[in-house]
């Protein structure tokens, strides 16, 4: 039995303190995904706090039941979280939206922050579900088959989205040409 799946046993037998076993080995993970589908760090981080909790509470409830492997579960309950908080708005303003000025710490840097700007402006104009399939299978190296069993789909309908998402992309990049 792998570590995480050792420390889910724990707290399904009681012990609560194992879950920061789980958040230990999964944050960073998590939180990049979260990110790349909200467009934020920021946004990614609250996304992935509010997902801990849903998924603590699960584990205490006896809501998971183990036939997925956890990471997979984690995933998915971040994935959900994020797609539900763009779908009701939830996002803080973007460094770009604000009024703030970024600050000089030299060329690559700042041209790093700009593709990544990019990218999140990109991703921004997908729904929440392409966005969701195009952040776990391109970016995060997913098959479409992880891809399905995060989104709870068919892995013809994450094919779809990917579709759908990778057509908008051409078009939005041919129309800024």
């Amino acid at each position: 039995m792998d570590e995480l799946a050792e420390a889910v046993r724990e707290v399904i037998d009681g012990n609560e303190s194992a879950f920061r076993k789980i958040v230990l080995a999964t944050n960073v993970r998590l939180v990049r995904v979260a990110a790349r589908i909200m467009g934020t760090v920021e946004d990614g981080e609250d996304v992935v706090q509010e997902a801990y909790v849903k998924a603590h509470r699960a584990l205490i409830e006896g809501r998971f039941d183990g036939r997925s492997r956890v990471e997979t579960w984690l995933y998915r309950v971040v994935t959900n979280t994020a797609i539900d908080a763009l779908r009701s708005g939830k996002r803080r303003p973007r460094e770009s939206d604000a009024a703030a000025e970024p600050s000089w710490d030299g060329g690559q840097a700042a041209e790093a922050r700009v593709a990544l700007g990019e990218l999140s402006d990109l991703l921004a104009t997908l729904p929440p579900d392409q966005r969701a399939a195009l952040v776990l299978k391109s970016v995060e190296g997913m098959s479409a088959n992880e891809v399905a069993e995060v989104l709870g789909t068919t892995e013809g309908a994450v094919e779809q989205h990917l579709v759908r998402a990778r057509a908008a992309l051409r078009k939005w990049s041919k129309s800024d040409a």
